[in-house]
């Protein structure tokens, strides 16, 4: 039976391994200060190398889960983003409307310039 695993789930589950796996590396190294004998050394070695391996492999699986996402707070700062860029182009309005009239004034000018709608100068 497959579990459905939450973010939290996934975090929670991610950080008790880590602890698993470090206690149990914790466990090696002590053995490795401890003895002078090679055979304890190698198995000691080998037991934290296959520590390294899990702990690589537990890693790849955490991030397999997406992290939870927030939306909520983007999507209520885009909210307030837009209504000041709103309140902006409510403010700006009585000066832009001078400016959009010389502009046309300056079109028609220019398009006169041009000899009417036959395009040469």
């Amino acid at each position: 039976m497959t579990q459905a695993h939450t973010p939290a789930a996934s975090a929670a589950w991610c950080q008790a391994l880590q602890l698993k796996l470090m206690a149990a590396l914790d466990a090696a190294w002590s053995l490795i200060d401890r003895s002078d004998d090679p055979a304890v050394l190698r198995r000691a070695r080998d037991k934290a190398k296959a520590i390294g391996e899990l702990a690589a492999v537990a890693r790849k699986v955490g991030l397999i889960i997406p992290p939870a996402r927030k939306a909520p707070a983007q999507a209520q700062a885009a909210t307030q983003a837009v209504a000041e860029v709103g309140a902006m182009a409510q403010a700006l309005a009585p000066v832009a409307a001078p400016m959009a009239a010389q502009a046309e004034h300056a079109r028609r000018a220019l398009d006169k310039l041009k000899g009417g709608g036959r395009g040469r100068l």
